[in-house]
């Protein structure tokens, strides 16, 4: 069934995975094949505060329990963006779901799917985001010129995903005391 993006364009989606989403939100749809089982990407990436080492921007995520978590990303200009987020759907080994609790600075939500890949391919790792861009129009410019931009973030850090599970860790081009995501000295 396709689902209408904010640029008019068509993305092919099941009834399904349908989110609720406002006319104005960005929606960022991603997908990546890792040579690791569904239960092991799984494992990770339900510990939500394990994605701090895939994603850029995030400063820090508390789980606070099993359905809630907060969240603090690197906002335009320096300044933090902080949200609670709620798990509204929890498939062991296949399917995590969200949404941004009310009152959020940035109101967001999304899924991520574990499936089963073609004989001895590993897992598909698809995953949908929906979120209010801060600035609207303006701000999703600005995101873009800073190489900030949602699609752009999200092939990264699912590339980033894809490396921790399937070597252990993240490759960067910082050298090699770099930045947040290079490999912690033992």
């Amino acid at each position: 069934m396709p689902l209408a993006t904010p640029g008019g364009t068509k993305a092919n989606v099941s009834p399904a995975n349908l989110i609720d989403q406002p006319s104005d939100d960005t929606l960022v749809s991603r997908a990546v094949t890792i040579s690791r089982s569904p239960e092991e990407l799984y494992r990770f990436w339900r510990d939500f505060s394990n994605l701090a080492q895939i994603m850029d921007d995030i400063e820090r995520i508390e789980v606070i329990d099993p359905v809630r978590s907060h969240w603090v990303v690197k906002g335009p200009g320096g300044k933090d963006v902080e949200w609670d987020s709620l798990v509204t759907e929890d498939v062991a080994n296949r399917r995590i779901a969200w949404k941004a609790a009310e009152g959020a600075e940035i109101q967001n939500s999304g899924w991520v799917e574990f499936r089963e890949g073609p004989e001895g391919r590993g897992t598909e790792v698809h995953a949908l985001i929906a979120y209010d861009a801060p600035g609207g129009l303006f701000g999703r410019l600005i995101a873009k010129a800073l190489q900030h931009e949602p699609n752009t973030q999200a092939r990264r850090e699912l590339r980033r995903f894809k490396q921790l599970m399937e070597t252990g860790e993240v490759t960067t081009s910082e050298g090699p005391r770099g930045g947040k995501h290079a490999k912690k000295e033992s």
